[in-house]
């Protein structure tokens, strides 16, 4: 029996989540999506995905919230979280604790997002 693994992308931007959900939907991976923090937390305590990839900027609820929410939850704590930076000038301190893998929205972004998924599913506990 194979196993697809849920990811769940949370961007405001809806460019950035089609381009990411049919970047992992051609890859086999069961895709979610969310346009905030607070969309994102219904979907995640609805059924908890392998791995999740947020914008850190976002209304209603940042991604660095979302993350704190995330890792403060038993039940979460251990997803993969790999953060959607807007550029590369956006200084590492910037990304919340337990933030596993950072890539950019840029013109390199299907390279980045396959070597972060897999860096995110070596770290899956």
């Amino acid at each position: 029996m194979i196993t697809v693994l849920t990811v769940l992308v949370v961007d405001d931007s809806m460019l950035i989540r089609h381009v990411v959900c049919r970047w992992l939907e051609e890859r086999g991976f069961d895709v979610e999506s969310a346009s905030n923090g607070l969309e994102a937390l219904n979907r995640i305590f609805e059924k908890a995905p392998d791995v999740i990839i947020t914008d850190l900027q976002m209304p209603n609820m940042s991604g660095g919230a979302l993350i704190s929410v995330i890792k403060a939850h038993p039940t979460t704590a251990r997803i993969p979280v790999v953060v959607l930076a807007s550029k590369q000038s956006e200084s590492q301190s910037a990304c919340p604790p337990g933030v596993h893998v950072r890539i950019y929205k840029d013109i390199e972004i299907e390279a980045q997002l396959e070597r972060a998924i897999e860096q995110a599913l070596a770290q899956r506990v």
